[in-house]
């Protein structure tokens, strides 16, 4: 239950802020967090999120209610190299930085209660 959101054009650091947030919820509550987030980036994160809703239900049958994010990683993706011009004919580096964003849904599956054992006792 994986999607990956590949080159997307902003820096990691600011995405980061965003997966953090989100990070170990249920996929309700996720969701409606991103709903009233004002970062840029918790759209396409809430879409990549969806996306591996859906391939959960579709692949596996699971129900959203039973999903959690287990995992949301952000790396470094490409980083396109760019040149301001600068006085005296000179020029200053810009680095546009790209992300890498990987989701994990699991799911939470009610638990079932074992029946008790009863322990063995010995007497010394």
């Amino acid at each position: 239950m994986k999607a990956f959101l590949k080159n997307y054009r902003q820096s990691p650091r600011k995405v980061r802020l965003v997966a953090d947030l989100v990070k170990g919820k249920g996929l309700p509550q996720a969701l409606a967090e991103l709903d009233f987030l004002s970062k840029r980036a918790g759209d396409p994160i809430k879409k990549l999120i969806k996306s591996a809703a859906a391939n959960a239900k579709i692949n596996f049958g699971t129900s959203e209610e039973n999903l959690f994010i287990k995992s949301i990683t952000v790396d470094k993706g490409h980083v396109m190299k760019r040149f301001q011009p600068a006085s005296r004919g000179r020029a200053h580096p810009i680095r546009k930085k790209m992300s890498n964003v990987a989701v994990t849904l699991e799911s939470r599956e009610p638990k079932q209660k074992l029946p008790k054992v009863a322990k063995k006792t010995t007497k010394k």
